[in-house]
């Protein structure tokens, strides 16, 4: 399912009286759920088995923070890992990355973008699954030593 019908039928439910909402697309299916604050919140089921959305809410202290430099996505769009869906990634975890080679493409308003990294170092940890929306300064991935 295109990330960008997600996040209107997100808004679409934020801004309607609607208290819940369930999308069915082939083996996938949406349900969001309004609360009582107005949040949306989805609950996405592939091939009847729950897929866990991470809540982006979440207090940081939750999260295990992977040390290093994070190279940030340098704008808004969907996130590809490698120049064809039967290509390699462009890096991996444990890959040695240089400032300036290409760690990704983001496609924006159907342009494709190379993303480069802004840290020299090992690739301890990638944030952001392959096919992916990612948000201006949202880490990409992180480098260490």
């Amino acid at each position: 399912m295109d990330i960008e019908k997600v996040i209107r039928l997100v808004e679409v439910i934020s801004n309607s009286p609607l208290k819940s909402f369930v999308y069915e697309e082939g083996n996938l299916k949406i349900s969001l759920e309004k609360s009582e604050n107005g949040t949306v919140t989805p609950a996405v089921m592939e091939n009847g088995a729950p897929v866990t959305v991470p809540d982006k809410d979440a207090p940081e202290a939750e999260k295990e923070k992977t040390e290093g430099n994070e190279v940030p996505a340098p704008l808004v769009g969907i996130f590809y890992a490698a120049k064809s869906p039967d290509a390699d990634p462009f890096v991996k975890v444990g890959d040695h990355v240089k400032k300036g080679q290409i760690i990704g493409i983001i496609e924006a308003m159907k342009l494709m973008n190379e993303v480069e990294s802004t840290e020299e170092g090992i690739v301890k940890e990638i944030c952001v699954a392959n096919g992916e929306g990612v948000e201006y300064g949202q880490p990409l991935i992180i480098v260490g030593e």
